[in-house]
Parts: C-alpha cells; structure tokens; sequence
C-alpha cells in the first residue's frame, strides 16, 4: 500500500469518527423542557431543582382509642357428652337424625325392652312369694309368743321364729330392690339426650347390639350455645388484664383465620391458674352465645380482648412514623408546603393508628407515604389532588359495641400496653 492510500484510509476513519460523535452528542440532547429540568442539580433540601415530591397525606385527630391484645385460640364446646348405654342390648330405634338440634330429655335410640320385661316379672313373682312366706312366718311368731307366755314352748324355738321372721323381710326388701333395679334397667332402654345440643354422626346403626362397656358410644352431642373460646396471651399482659377483670368484665371478639372477618363477640369467663413455662403465655377462656353459629368446636380463632378505651388521643395513621437513629418522628407540612422533620413520642399503636403523646398537634398534616424522598424543607406535592386532612384516620378503631367496623394490623398490636403493668400509666 502507498503512502498516499494510507493518508487516504486516516482521512476517511477520521471522518466516519466525526460523524459518529456527531450523531452520539445529538442523541444526547433532549427537546423535553421537564427531562431537562429534571437533569438539573440537585437543589438544597434533597429535592432535584424546583420539582415537588408526590406524597400523601392526613391530619392528626383527636380521639378515643381502644386498647385490645390479640391472642391465637380454638374453639371448645361448652358441654360435651359421648352418649353411651347403660344396659347390653339390641338397638331397635334410632329417633335423631345426623346434625339435629336437640334438647335435654329428647329421646335418642331405643333398646329391645322384652328382655327386661321378662326379668321384672321374675322378680315380681320373687316378691310375691317372699312375701307369702314373710306373712306365714309372722302368724306363726304371733301364736309361739302366746305358747311361750304360757310356757308351752321354749324360749329358744320362740327366738328361732322371730330370726325367721328378720330373714323373710330381708328377702322381701331385697326382691323389691330387685324390681326395681329391673324397672331403673327398663328405664334405660330409652336412651334419651342428657343436654341440650348438636348431635353428630352416629357411631352404631339399628340392629347392632350395643354394651354398657363400649368406648365409642352411640352419638356425641356438643352444646354450642353458648360456646367457649380458649387463647393464649403473653404472660406480662396477664397483671393488666386481672386488674380490669376486677372493675369488671372485659369484652372478647373473636376473628376468623386471616383475621378479618369477625365471627361473633363475647365475654372474658376466666383466667388460668397457672402459666405454661415452655411459652410463657396463659390461657384464658371467653364464652359467646354463638346464636348465628359462626363458631365449631375446634375452630382456630384469632381473639382480640378488649383491655380499655383510652379517651382524647391525638391519632394519626401508623404508616406516618417514622423511626431513626434519634427515634420517632413525622413530616409535617407547613402552609408553604415543605416537608418539616418533626420528633414525636408514641405512647402506644393499635391496628393501623398510632397514638402521639407529644411533638404532634391535632389537625396538623402529616404524610403518610413517599417519606423516604423527603428531608427538611422539601417540596412537596398532595398525590391525586387531595387536600390536607382528606384520608385522615377516619376508620381508626370503634370503642365497644361497633367492633365490626374495626381494620386490623399488624398481629404484634398487643403489644401496645405496657407489659405487666396496668395499661392506663
């Protein structure tokens, strides 16, 4: 190759390198006014230039706020009875069907009564001569009594009729407790339902012959009005809760597995007269009336105890916390909507809400979302065109009696009174 075709081969390499950089730098450039702005530096206050951070926001209120613990528990029938027999016998009735609502009294199965009936005849015929034999004794006593007045007779064969006379009594009381433990075994050839409740699936079928020994029995019968809830709390919150149970009863309601439907509302009965050491919790036993029947023996239930209802709190949505190395703080917006850093002290969080005891007025704003952009003095921008105030904690928890209306949050919420201590310091 001459030296002129190199010169050449430069020149056109540097031309096509030219127009390379030409066409990169032109990439480069944007005709979007709000890309450029956004290229710009970063102003003071961490926002980028005059750009407002999109965030949403809520006022703080003041307001009643119930304290609840939540507890993991199961649902246990109030009464339960395996219903067996009392006799041996062959079943020739069953008068229930599988699931019926019974009450106390009701009959349940019959058993074949002919056996019975043949054996209460044998002990009234037992009886009867018995007592044939009882009155021929008592005559003959009452004529040896005159013999033995008069001398006739001895002593010893009067006392021999007299103990005869004992014996034939004690034979005529043991027939009638014969009959009537055949009349008791008649009885209970009607089985009947001892309480009242839902019968279950029975456990033998017409024609089998049933035993007094049997452990299955013939049908199990669960009373589920009123039920029983039994769940766990943390062994600290026991002090809290006894200390309420004297000033007096504590309300319960118990929610479904994903905790959001409520299943019905009851009543604190009892706690447990021990702690159990492996998990450091205490039962506690709650009873419902159960009239819509929303709750089943053995059904996990999440319970949400009503402790107290603390009066005149300044809430605020507990997504507004914020935690750092100097603690808890919100932003609040000031009127010329810039963020501001504001400490606060939380006294206590319940579901979704969280309690400020200072730091924080009622009715000022605080954001509830895009915090992690802000920092002192940052613009900001209402998401969706919202006014302070709009989406403030206006579904934070119901005192008693409106529980259905409550949202629930994290599961730690019972956390929120003080351990072991009276909840109200």
């Amino acid at each position: 190759m001459t030296a002129r075709t190199k010169s050449l081969v430069k020149s056109s390499c540097a031309v096509g390198l030219l127009a390379l950089l030409v066409l990169l730098s032109g990439c480069g450039e944007s005709n979007n006014p709000q890309a450029a702005s956004k290229g710009g530096k970063k102003g003071k206050g961490g926002g980028f230039g005059n750009q407002a951070i999109p965030v949403a926001v809520a006022k703080a209120e003041v307001r009643d706020l119930p304290i609840y613990l939540q507890g993991l528990g199961s649902v246990e029938a109030f009464n339960t009875v395996v219903v067996k027999s009392r006799i041996d016998g062959q079943i020739v009735e069953i008068a229930f069907r599988e699931g019926q609502e019974v009450n106390k009294g009701d009959l349940l199965a019959v058993i074949d009564p002919r056996p019975y009936d043949v054996a209460l005849s044998q002990a009234e015929a037992t009886l009867y001569k018995d007592q044939s034999a009882l009155k021929d004794a008592q005559l003959n006593l009452t004529r040896f009594q005159d013999l033995y007045k008069q001398g006739v007779i001895p002593q010893q064969q009067f006392n021999t009729q007299e103990s005869l006379v004992g014996q034939l009594e004690g034979a005529v009381r043991a027939d009638q407790a014969n009959i009537d433990n055949v009349k008791l075994n008649l009885v209970y050839t009607r089985i009947t339902a001892p309480i009242s409740g839902r019968v279950g699936l029975r456990q033998v079928d017409i024609g089998n012959i049933i035993h007094a020994a049997d452990p299955n029995g013939l049908v199990v019968i669960t009373q589920l009005h009123p039920i029983a809830v039994v769940f766990t709390l943390p062994e600290d919150n026991l002090p809290a809760v006894a200390k309420r149970m004297r000033q007096g009863q504590l309300g319960v309601d118990a929610y479904s597995r994903d905790d959001q439907t409520r299943l019905g509302s009851g009543k604190l009965l009892t706690i447990d007269n021990q702690i159990d050491p492996s998990t450091g919790t205490g039962k506690l036993k709650a009873i419902f009336e159960n009239a819509e029947r929303a709750l089943w023996p053995n059904q996990f239930v999440n319970c949400h105890l009503l402790l107290e209802v603390r009066k005149g709190n300044t809430v605020v949505p507990a997504a507004a916390i914020q935690r750092g190395p100097q603690g808890t703080y919100v932003f609040t917006v000031k009127p010329d909507n810039s963020a501001e850093m504001r400490p606060v002290t939380v006294a206590f969080n319940e579901g979704n809400f969280a309690a400020v005891a200072k730091g924080l007025n009622a009715g000022e704003t605080v954001v509830t979302d895009g915090q992690d952009k802000l920092q002192s003095g940052t613009k900001i921008e209402i998401r969706g065109g919202e006014s302070p105030g709009q989406g403030a904690p206006g579904n934070a928890p119901s005192p008693p009696g409106d529980s259905s209306q409550r949202k629930h949050g994290p599961k730690n919420s019972q956390s929120s009174a003080p351990a072991g201590g009276d909840a109200t310091q």
